[in-house]
């Protein structure tokens, strides 16, 4: 399969509207890049002497919690609340990228969550590196409707070393980043930023910076490079007191870039979590259909034997195209996705993709009321429903 480097459109422009879609070509053509990106109740058997009881566990699924000692829930004595990393020591947590404009995020996440019958975890969004003036948002890491949905969820923020729709020139590079050209006008800006939403709401983001770098190199600089950018920013935020980020490096996980991912890893002082973003693309990019296990078992255990054996693993994007020959394949797809989650040491997050890549047969949001349904009783699994706090 080919890397999925132009997949996503930007974060405040990411909208199926087609003026955005075609802003966001024109962009890619300027950058001359890789391109830029942008950038889930249960099921309960009644009987009539368990009504009352399976009623409440319908609720509580709904709110995003498993059910009293489920074996897979907060239990009584709190033992699978999150870790100080927001790690869910008893399951997984469940996210989505879900497409929106810079003024409808929360309306996007909650029309996304009635289809998948509970409450997203983690909402992905996506920002560039560029200056924050006027009304230009997409260089402004937390924006009122990114907190007005970290309310009730967790935010993972993807930071890129972009400006979209930015002049080739205006376009950061790994080499101005850690040289510290960024510090004044982007990084401490919106490390302050970050630092006052933890100390007003006591909440903790994850962040990421250039998910997929192993598509950015060379054109932003080299593999050494990316890894002195990445640290120069974890510790620029260190010693502006920021606290409350968790630190997440994602790669493509395609391992024809094994030896790559090895030279761009910071190190697992600089690391909280690692993700990686695997694919059923199937017609798209004329690939062959792949099941969920087959996108996510061969990384996983690389990245368990080459880079780490005890750090959290999040499936960062994941997502299956549809069958036009076979319209059910896509809900057999996530139908077993939790049974495969389960089977995965230290996945802790798995975040649907639900949107689509350039090109035909591309579209890889969740196709059709069957395959909604399939979804629906997938997210339900216990396993998945952890409690946030």
């Amino acid at each position: 399969m080919l890397p999925a480097a132009a997949r996503h459109p930007g974060a405040g422009d990411a909208t199926e509207d087609p003026q955005n879609l075609k802003d966001a070509e024109d962009a890619e053509d300027a950058e001359d890049t890789e391109g830029f990106r942008s950038v889930n109740a249960r099921r309960v058997l009644l009987t009539s002497a368990t009504v009352a009881c399976a009623l409440l566990l319908a609720v509580l699924a709904l709110r995003g919690t498993g059910g009293p000692d489920d074996g897979a829930g907060a239990g009584r004595d709190g033992k699978c609340r999150p870790t100080a990393l927001l790690e869910p020591p008893c399951g997984a947590w469940f996210g989505a990228f879900v497409p929106h404009d810079r003024t409808d995020l929360a309306e996007r996440v909650r029309a996304y969550e009635e289809k998948a019958g509970r409450r997203l975890d983690i909402v992905y969004t996506y920002h560039d590196m560029s200056a924050v003036t006027g009304t230009r948002l997409e260089g402004q890491l937390l924006t009122e409707q990114e907190q007005r949905v970290g309310e009730d969820r967790m935010l993972l923020l993807s930071w890129e070393s972009k400006w979209w729709g930015g002049t080739k020139r205006q376009q950061p590079t790994w080499r101005q980043i850690h040289g510290g050209e960024l510090d004044a006008s982007v990084i401490d800006v919106q490390a302050r930023r970050i630092k006052e939403y933890g100390e007003r709401t006591g909440k903790k983001v994850f962040l990421s910076f250039d998910l997929e770098m192993d598509t950015r190199t060379p054109a932003s600089g080299s593999p050494e490079e990316y890894v002195r950018a990445y640290r120069h920013l974890h510790d620029r935020f260190r010693e502006l007191g920021v606290d409350n980020v968790v630190w997440t490096w994602i790669i493509t996980g395609y391992l024809d870039h094994a030896g790559l991912f090895e030279r761009l890893y910071p190190g697992d002082d600089y690391v909280d979590w690692i993700g990686y973003n695997q694919y059923n693309y199937y017609l798209c990019h004329q690939a062959d259909w792949l099941s969920f296990a087959q996108t996510q078992r061969a990384t996983h255990d690389w990245v368990r034997t080459h880079l780490s054996d005890d750090k959290p693993l999040m499936l960062s994007e994941f997502g299956s195209a549809a069958d036009p020959e076979r319209p059910r394949r896509q809900a057999e797809w996530y139908a077993r996705v939790p049974g495969v989650l389960k089977e995965l040491d230290g996945v802790k997050a798995a975040l649907q993709w639900n949107y689509r890549d350039p090109g035909p047969h591309c579209d890889l949001s969740v196709a059709g009321d069957a395959a909604w349904r399939s979804l629906r009783e997938a997210v339900a699994d216990p396993y998945l429903h952890q409690p946030l706090e």
